[in-house]
């Protein structure tokens, strides 16, 4: 059998992308691995994010990967200290040679007599290379990098300032002194508000339905402590240990007693905001956590308003005219910038053409299998970052399985591993999650399916994820370690039986 180009190919140099070459270097470093990189730089999410104030909103002690300590001061960072912390990584870890960069995949084949994946990559001149590889893993983020999510403004073609979009920040963008309106209530108008507040004339988060917010220090005292009298690697994994079971904790609170949550966030919220508190900006009309609850770290937007640098408009828009926004309560909002933080657009395996054996793959057919494979497709993982926890949590659970996946299969001689569910076996189809987010809403139509049990659920739990990885072995009697002429074997059987079946 010929010998691909390389064992693991990997697409995305940001979060997920570092975690796998990470958790190859330490657990199959026979293996050798390729990431190609559309962008000219690591990072992705937070190459790509470039406008005022940009930060993390999960705390870099679960963000952070779980074999490198997150030693800065801050743990709800900025994204030049993310970046920084990534470079480090990449460099003191010998991984940049394994990345190229400006290559965008647009397709992926899988030939099972040869078992492996072919890649198509097209660079930034245009020219198209070929790669293959025994095993793909998708870590291309779940957001589209072309396209925004368009909120249809009405009239927007009409105002006569400025508009930008937080994915496309403007390098030279200048507002100082003038009025800006962020439209959005989600974590980017949280952090873009504040940082807008000191140098605009004046600053509006224009939303039309408010968000839960809690306010949180930007610098963890518990960490600071541990730091002092404990090694890096042990002060990190106690604060990150600690932030997990806390997030879990409200998260499951939110599902147990949702009422008890959101009387604690509306207590905090009066505490931090005082007079300046009003039941219609911060009060949404559903639980907390049937959308992300917005971190406020130093509660640095609570303090803009109280100082009056900014306000929030709870309305809806009418129309855009040359001057600002007109809303339908009949008020007009000033404006010679408006920011659209209106939200992404979610897309599945990084717009990637994937086949299998010559026909188009439809995840939606396929069914999840222990959130990172998918049934009945060989040789593939994917990263779905937790919607209640940082996207890193996952990423490194994903790694670490696909590792162990890959050193199975070494040690059985196996060329490949096929997560195997006839259509008879299939489980009763439930809903991937339990929120109302409109960029998961407007998702819902490109998810593969998920059941309700283990390994076809797509699940929400870090800490019972992390059970079933330790507890249920690689080698469960669902992912099946074969070889081309086995499968051939196993499909020649399949087709006679349906055959047996139709005569009679």
């Amino acid at each position: 059998m010929t010998q691909p180009d390389t064992d693991v190919l990997i697409i995305g140099a940001g979060l997920s992308g570092i975690s796998m070459a990470g958790h190859m270097g330490m657990q199959c470093p026979e293996r050798t691995y390729t990431i190609l990189e559309r962008r000219e730089d690591i990072g992705g999410t937070w190459d790509l994010f470039r406008y005022p104030g940009v930060r993390s909103d999960s705390d870099m002690h679960t963000l952070g990967f779980d074999f490198e300590p997150w030693v800065h001061e801050d743990s709800i960072a900025d994204g030049p200290a993310i970046l920084e912390y990534l470079n480090r990584i990449v460099d003191e870890r010998d991984i940049r040679p394994n990345i190229r960069f400006g290559q965008t995949v647009i397709s992926a084949a899988w030939d099972t007599p040869s078992a492996t994946w072919t890649i198509t990559a097209r660079g930034t001149d245009g020219t198209e290379t070929k790669h293959t590889a025994r095993w793909l893993y998708f870590a291309s983020g779940y957001y589209d990098y072309d396209d925004p999510h368009d909120a249809q403004l009405p009239g927007i073609d009409t105002f006569g300032g400025e508009v930008a979009h937080p994915q496309f920040w403007p390098k030279d963008l200048d507002f100082a002194g003038k009025n800006v309106v962020v439209i959005g209530s989600g974590a980017t108008a949280v952090t873009i508000v504040p940082a807008m507040a000191d140098e605009a004339r004046s600053v509006t988060m224009l939303q039309r339905t408010p968000t839960w917010m809690g306010e949180g220090p930007r610098r963890d005292a518990i960490n600071r402590f541990l730091v002092k009298v404990l090694p890096d690697k042990w002060a990190y994994w106690l604060t990150r240990q600690k932030n997990i079971l806390l997030r879990s904790f409200f998260f499951d609170m939110s599902r147990r007693n949702p009422a008890r949550l959101a009387q604690m966030l509306r207590g905090r919220l009066h505490d931090s905001l005082g007079s300046s508190y009003e039941e219609k900006h911060f009060e949404p009309p559903y639980n907390p956590w049937q959308q992300r609850l917005c971190l406020v770290p130093d509660g640095d937007l609570f303090n803009a308003i109280k100082q009056r640098k900014a306000r929030i408009v709870t309305d809806h828009i009418d129309s855009f005219d040359a001057t600002g926004i007109r809303l339908k309560s009949g008020d007009h909002l000033p404006a010679d910038v408006v920011v659209t933080a209106t939200g992404l657009k979610l897309v599945l395996a990084g717009k990637v053409a994937v086949s299998k054996d010559g026909k188009p793959v439809d995840f939606t057919e396929h069914f999840f299998y222990r959130s990172t494979m998918f049934s009945n497709m060989p040789n593939l993982s994917f990263v779905f970052g937790y919607l209640n926890a940082s996207w890193t949590l996952r990423a490194d659970l994903n790694s670490r399985y696909a590792c162990g996946v890959l050193n199975h299969m070494a040690k059985t001689g196996h060329t490949i591993a096929i997560p195997e569910l006839a259509p008879e076996d299939e489980p009763e189809e439930v809903e991937p999650w339990d929120y109302t987010s409109g960029y998961l809403a407007r998702a819902r139509h490109l998810m593969p399916k998920t059941g309700a049990e283990r390994p076809w659920a797509f699940t929400h739990s870090y800490i019972e994820d992390r059970k079933d990885l330790r507890a249920r072995p690689v080698a469960d009697g669902v992912l099946v370690f074969t070889d081309p002429d086995a499968v051939a074997d196993r499909e020649d059987e399949a087709v006679s039986e349906h055959e047996r079946i139709a005569a009679e």
